[in-house]
This record gives structure tokens, C-alpha cells and sequence, in this order.
């Protein structure tokens, strides 16, 4: 009888992903649930090396993306923001509904007819939890996870012929609901994010980064795209968030404007991979720029 009850508990452990270490309850670490183009994970030593010491405030990241910072350093208090309304309702159904979101992901299946029959689904017609689930399965199985759209906002990437993709990784889910519980998630522009921002509070930016070549132009994220003069902006809002006492770490390429933006704030170069590239010689490793206004 004591075996039995042991098997069982053991089994409620396991399904509500909850693990006992040494008599400790753990949690799994939550990690991106989306590839992105663009995402910061190979990065991620160098930006928290990077990050002020001392900070006590608020975690800000107005574009979020794959959301790697975050994850990763696991702030208690963030406000997250993106521009891309089917991502931030991804992380909203999984916040809120993530058992729904399960129940639906595992009705998916991975075949090329099948991808372009979801892929030409309307949001429309979709409920909240659909439309994520159909976020999270185009992504996984669409080729190389490159979350683009047209003019129009339609998803237009193409099927990936991945033989076993990972469409629901149920821990994970269970785990980033729980990590976003208590955030706050905006869909908009990402200055009116920032209304809130004060002293001592962290704000992170990374933005749809500036060309440094023909063919590297990747900010078919939204309908909208993000051009010079939106960079020109960012780095007005940049300084006045330096203004308000806030720490302020933003990356983008190394691009001459961006030198010529920042060049009163700490500019740091440093290497990243390339992973998609229109030409298969100009993928590796190359200059990348972390802007800071603090030491």
C-alpha cells in the first residue's frame, strides 16, 4: 500500500512538472518557447555580464521577441512588450490558458498539406488559445522557424520538412506559465510600454536591428517594418529614459548610424552567429553592438 501511494505521488509530481531535489521542491527553468530570428541565447553571457550590478528595479523589454533575456536572468517584477500581436497573445494564452494551449498543440501534425491548411486559417476565426496554438506550430515546423509576413500581416513562411519537430514541449509551457504569472503584457508600441519607467528601473532594447547588407534585412516581424528614422527615434527615447534615472542597454549591429546615435553612451563590440542568411557564405560570425548608459 505504501508503494502504491509512493508510485502515485510520484505520478502527480510528474504530470504538474514539479520536482523534489534532496526534499526541495523544483521547478523546471523556463527557456523560449519560439525560435527567433534575431534571439539573443548565444549572446546571453555577454549581456549579463553587461547588466548593472546594483539594480533593484523594475525589468522592462519592449521588444520582446523570444524573450532569452528574460528567461534567462528570471526577473520577479517585468513589464513585456512586443509589436507583434499573435507573440503576445502566445504569452498570454500560455500565462492564462496553458492547458487549453497543450490540449490543442497535440492535435497538430507535421505534413506539408497540413501546414498550409493551418497557415491559411484567418486569426479571425480562431479563438485565443487556436490562434496561439497556430503560432506555436507554424513556427516549429515553417523552415528554419522564421517568423515573417507579408504587407498584408499574413504568415508567410514556408514549410521546413523537419522529420520530428517539437511542436509542444509540455514542461516548458507549464513552466513559463509560471514564470510569467505575475508580468505584466502589452501589444503596441513599444514607448507607450515605457510610461511607467522610473529611476533605478532596467529597460532592455533590442529592436529589429539596422541592415549592414542587402540581404540582411530581417524586420518582417509585424505588417510594420522598423527604418532609419525608427532608430533615429529609439535613440531619442533612449536618452530620455537616461534622463529619468533609469539603466538603459539596448543592441543592434554595427552600423555607422548606430555609432553615431550612441556615441555619448559605453559601446561595446562583440561577435554573434549569423543563422539565416539569403547567401550561405555570409553565414557566421559577425559585429554586434551592446550601447549602455552606465558603467
Amino acid at each position: 500500500m505504501a508503494q502504491a501511494a509512493s508510485l502515485q505521488l510520484s505520478l502527480i509530481d510528474i504530470a504538474s512538472q514539479q520536482f523534489f531535489v534532496e526534499g526541495m521542491l523544483v521547478q523546471p527553468k523556463a527557456k523560449p518557447f519560439l525560435k527567433w530570428a534575431g534571439g539573443k541565447t548565444q549572446l546571453l553571457g555577454e549581456l549579463v555580464s553587461l547588466m548593472p550590478k546594483d539594480k533593484t528595479g523594475r525589468y522592462f523589454e519592449p521588444f520582446l521577441g523570444s524573450g532569452a533575456l528574460f528567461f534567462h536572468i528570471n526577473p520577479s517584477i517585468a513589464v513585456l512588450n512586443d509589436s507583434n500581436d499573435d507573440l503576445i497573445n502566445c504569452y498570454k494564452v500560455i500565462r492564462d490558458n496553458v492547458e487549453d494551449l497543450i490540449l490543442d498543440l497535440n492535435n497538430h501534425e507535421n505534413s506539408k498539406e497540413y501546414f498550409y491548411l493551418i497557415r491559411g486559417t484567418k486569426e479571425g476565426d480562431l479563438t485565443p488559445v487556436e490562434r496561439a496554438s497556430r503560432t506555436i506550430f507554424l513556427n516549429r515546423t515553417c523552415f528554419n522557424g522564421l517568423y515573417r509576413v507579408n504587407q498584408k500581416g499574413e504568415f508567410n513562411a514556408p514549410y521546413g520538412y523537419y522529420a520530428n519537430p517539437k511542436i509542444c514541449n509540455e514542461e516548458n509551457l507549464r513552466a513559463v506559465s509560471l514564470v510569467l504569472s505575475n508580468m505584466t503584457l502589452h501589444s503596441g508600441g513599444y514607448e507607450q510600454s515605457l510610461s511607467s519607467a522610473r529611476k533605478g528601473d532596467f529597460v532592455y532594447f533590442d529592436p529589429p536591428y539596422l541592415p549592414v547588407s542587402k540581404y540582411s534585412d530581417f524586420k518582417r516581424y509585424t505588417k510594420d517594418s522598423f527604418y532609419e528614422k525608427d532608430h533615429i527615434r529609439l535613440a531619442e527615447v533612449f536618452k530620455d529614459l537616461d534622463s529619468r534615472g533609469c539603466y538603459v542597454m539596448l543592441s543592434n549591429s554595427d552600423h555607422p548610424l548606430v555609432h553615431q546615435l550612441f556615441k555619448p553612451y559605453n559601446v561595446k563590440t562583440v561577435k554573434a552567429r549569423r543563422l539565416i542568411n539569403k547567401i550561405a557564405a555570409n553565414r557566421g560570425k559577425v559585429n554586434e553592438l551592446i550601447v549602455r548608459n552606465y558603467e
